[in-house]
């Protein structure tokens, strides 16, 4: 298994979905609730966006194919697409935008959280251009595990939001979601030179 495509994948993923940056926002859908509510909820909307992103991985490339986007185009509107997401969260217009979101409901597990707090666009282009990047069943089963894993460290910090909160406070998450909204830009370029030299552009 390439341990590079390993730490790539992690990262974007990771950067993507952004656990840290979550966790104030499960807290604030789930105050008042007890713990095993919290969990429950916690449980549905981590599995909700796995099935989602799982099944984006396995199908997302043959319905490019099928609708006649080649991977390398997709690459590079994907890194686009990333691009954008970074600058939201170096300007803070993610966070407004998915405060905004999360709007009180009596059970938040599919929508907003699974749905598109998780599992949003960003992270369903993700999934599709790291299976394209190292193919076949290998990428695809790759793509899942790192997912799973990023899924993981959601479902502990959502578990340990309240905690995790008081402990960075506003201004460390600030700081934490700067500096991956920073690497998130570079892995987008990345992204977008990828597919460019896919079409035989760029060395």
């Amino acid at each position: 298994m390439d341990s590079a495509f390993l730490i790539t994948a992690f990262v974007t993923l990771f950067v993507i979905i952004d656990p840290i940056g979550l966790a104030p926002l499960f807290v604030a859908l789930t105050h008042g609730m007890d713990a095993r509510t919290r969990r429950g909820i916690a449980i549905r909307a981590c599995v909700i966006a796995a099935m989602l992103l799982v099944l984006f991985a396995a199908l997302g490339e043959a319905v490019l194919g099928f609708v006649g986007i080649s991977m390398p185009a997709f690459r590079i509107a994907g890194g686009i697409l990333l691009f954008l997401t970074a600058l939201d969260m170096l300007f803070e217009r993610r966070s407004k935008r998915r405060e905004d979101q999360a709007d009180e409901r009596p059970d938040p597990s599919v929508f907003p959280l699974a749905i598109p707090l998780i599992a949003g666009p960003g992270a369903i282009a993700s999934v599709i251009l790291l299976t394209g990047e190292m193919g076949g069943l290998q990428g695809f089963a790759t793509t899942v595990l790192v997912m799973a894993a990023v899924l993981g460290i959601v479902f502990a910090l959502f578990m340990v939001a309240g905690l995790l909160e008081r402990a960075l406070g506003r201004t460390g998450i600030n700081v934490v979601t700067r500096l991956l909204g920073m690497l998130l830009a570079a892995l987008a370029v990345q992204f977008v030179l990828d597919g460019l030299r896919a079409f035989g552009l760029g060395g």
